[in-house]
């Protein structure tokens, strides 16, 4: 009983010691906090209020004037009513996601392989080339689809030019490479469901994506002790082997959550669909980042803009939850 009251005052102590420590801590959050509130809770929690009204232009002014009409905006957006033409919810998430998906998959692929390549002992002019390829980051996003439209235009576009040019090679008519990248609505592979556009916004954004890849895979191989590769060579481990049991566990702790995140870009990169395609052919390559853009922009339909935003929203989280959790992104990897 004795030693029980000892202890009292000092847990006493503690708590308050904690308590303290604790308002220390919030006292130097706030103002991250307040700003946090300001620039992204608001506006995320407004945003939800719309998208449950019929809000318009004519709201901005008195936004409580808006009429309150429940789920009508989801339902319209889920059943395609929204009067717009070439409009299908369930065709352009699967086309987002795929996009994003097949993105990240080259971007991971390609990076990792020119990483390992500018690894490689003896390799010169390393500097160089790391400087080079970091050069499609640097561009802005408008001149980047610009330059790549322009490239893909079907009468003087550098792609059908080449084609052309190889095609004289093989004696082919230069008027079969008047390639229209950009409207051709039939798919250049009958069994699969993607336009000639989905190809040349996939060419564009892959020659854009993987150099920073590739920057981040180049440090998590910096980071990898030349003694592991030595102890595996003395064991007798081919090259793949090596990568396999040393490279790819010093990779996957970098690579993971950056390609997490590199989904979640690509799932709303607006410029390449917005600038490049115009999400033409007849809506196939339109990305839900577009679409809600237009409802905003050129329909003013600003109450269902908010909805098909949560949407997006939900849809984004889902996402990151499970392949954060499948991919255990934020594990630790301590030995």
């Amino acid at each position: 009983m004795t030693a029980a009251t000892a202890a009292s005052p000092v847990a006493t102590r503690r708590r308050r010691v904690l308590g303290r420590d604790t308002r220390t801590a919030y006292l130097y959050l706030l103002p991250a906090l307040l700003v946090m509130a300001i620039i992204t809770f608001y506006p995320l929690l407004f945003q939800t209020w719309m998208s449950f009204t019929s809000f318009e232009l004519k709201n901005l002014v008195n936004p409580g004037s808006a009429e309150w009409v429940g789920l009508s905006n989801y339902e319209r957006i889920l059943s395609n009513r929204l009067g717009l033409p070439n409009f299908d919810f369930l065709r352009m998430v699967m086309f987002n996601l795929w996009w994003a998906f097949s993105n990240v998959v080259l971007h991971l692929i390609i990076g990792i392989g020119i990483a390992i390549l500018l690894n490689s002992p003896g390799l010169k002019f390393k500097k160089f080339y790391r400087a080079l390829f970091i050069l499609p980051v640097i561009i802005p996003p408008l001149i980047v689809a610009t330059v790549w439209r322009n490239m893909f235009d079907p009468n003087n576009g550098a792609i059908n030019l080449g084609l052309a040019g190889i095609g004289s090679l093989f004696k082919i008519p230069e008027a079969a490479f008047n390639i229209d990248w950009m409207r051709q609505v039939a798919d250049p592979i009958a069994f699969i469901p993607l336009p000639l556009a989905y190809f040349a916004l996939l060419t564009a954004n892959v020659w854009l994506g993987w150099p920073l890849n590739s920057v981040v895979a180049t440090g998590a191989l910096q980071s990898i002790p030349n003694e592991l590769y030595e102890a595996a060579e003395m064991d007798g481990a081919s090259n793949w082997q090596k990568f396999k049991t040393v490279t790819l566990p010093f990779l996957r702790p970098a690579m993971v959550p950056y390609a997490i995140y590199g989904f979640v870009v690509t799932f709303n990169l607006f410029y390449l669909s917005y600038f490049m395609s115009g999400g033409n052919p007849a809506g196939k390559t339109e990305l839900l980042v577009t679409q809600a853009y237009r409802l905003v922009q050129e329909r003013r339909l600003f109450g269902v803009a908010a909805a098909f935003c949560v949407f997006m929203f939900f849809l984004l989280l889902v996402i990151t939850i499970f392949t954060n959790k499948a991919a255990k992104a934020t594990a630790s990897y301590d030995a």
